[in-house]
């Protein structure tokens, strides 16, 4: 009986293996096909000329390759969308773990997760038949499909992801920790924000880096609100991010068009793989000091 037990769990334990590794042969075989498919492009534009030019003329009788645009309009949107985002998700954690009543919880609760729900091409669609027109009347200029709107978009669509980590983070932390925390005299709002939060901060890290990795990779609602203009970044002007950089030409792209567009997925990749390695090495420094 003990063999065959045995036996189950070795069984169970091999397949986990085999899918774990199937996860990170993708991620692999992704990773090299880009290498593979982005770096004649480079080698033919140059390195520097690529990463830093400010002109994107793919088309033209003379061509132009220069990323650096779409470089700096990712990093301020996702900057701006965490920025807006964070403070909100957060917040509205911590009410709902903690301070809001079972009925209120349950509905917006409900709520979050159907903003998780909502495929991205709808949050374009409503950004681009409502946020865009009211930016245009609000701040009076000829067209409202700017980085603004891309920022307030990408704000919104990260908010679920934020709240729901966050939530099971903050119920985790033991109940005797507020306890204590209750027993030496402190209220709630001091407990909560005090002795629950830094417990959780580990939980509440990994929702911001949910947030970060779903402002960055966003691409149809972007490109259907800030006006996929390849400007230098401006609060108030069309913009393009890489995302929507290869989405938009990617269809109908030959040459050395197409080999450029794969050397912007292999830059937004290196990216994305450089923040996420940055922000694991803190939540693992911060764990080891706690």
């Amino acid at each position: 009986m003990r063999s065959r037990n045995d036996f189950k769990e070795n069984f169970i334990h091999g397949i986990f293996f085999i899918l774990g590794l199937i996860t990170v042969g993708c991620v692999l075989l992704i990773t090299v096909y880009l290498v593979i498919s982005g770096i004649p492009a480079i080698r033919r534009i140059g390195l520097l000329k690529f990463l830093f030019g400010k002109t994107w003329k793919s088309t033209a009788q003379q061509p132009q390759f220069g990323i650096l645009p779409f470089i700096l309009t990712s990093v301020y949107g996702t900057a701006g969308a965490i920025l807006l985002g964070v403070p909100v998700g957060f917040f509205t954690a911590v009410y709902l773990a903690k301070m809001a009543p079972p009925a209120i919880k349950s509905i917006v609760s409900s709520a979050v997760s159907l903003l998780a729900g909502i495929p991205s091409v709808v949050y374009g669609l409503v950004g681009m038949l409502v946020l865009v027109p009211a930016i245009r009347r609000i701040f009076h200029i000829p067209d409202g499909s700017s980085l603004l709107a891309a920022v307030i978009v990408l704000a919104v669509m990260i908010l679920p992801s934020i709240v729901n980590v966050s939530i099971t983070a903050l119920e985790a932390v033991p109940k005797e920790y507020e306890d204590a925390s209750f027993a030496l005299g402190a209220t709630p709002t001091e407990t909560y924000f005090k002795v629950s939060v830094p417990a959780a901060k580990s939980g509440i890290a990994a929702a911001v880096v949910l947030g970060v990795g779903r402002a960055i990779g966003e691409a149809m609602a972007v490109m259907m609100v800030s006006g996929n203009a390849p400007n230098m970044p401006r609060l108030f002007e069309s913009v393009r991010f890489l995302t929507t950089a290869v989405a938009s030409e990617m269809s109908y792209s030959s040459g050395l068009q197409q080999q450029a567009l794969f050397s912007i997925a292999l830059v937004l990749l290196l990216f994305i793989m450089m923040i996420n390695v940055t922000l694991n090495f803190f939540l693992k420094k911060g764990t080891d000091e706690k």
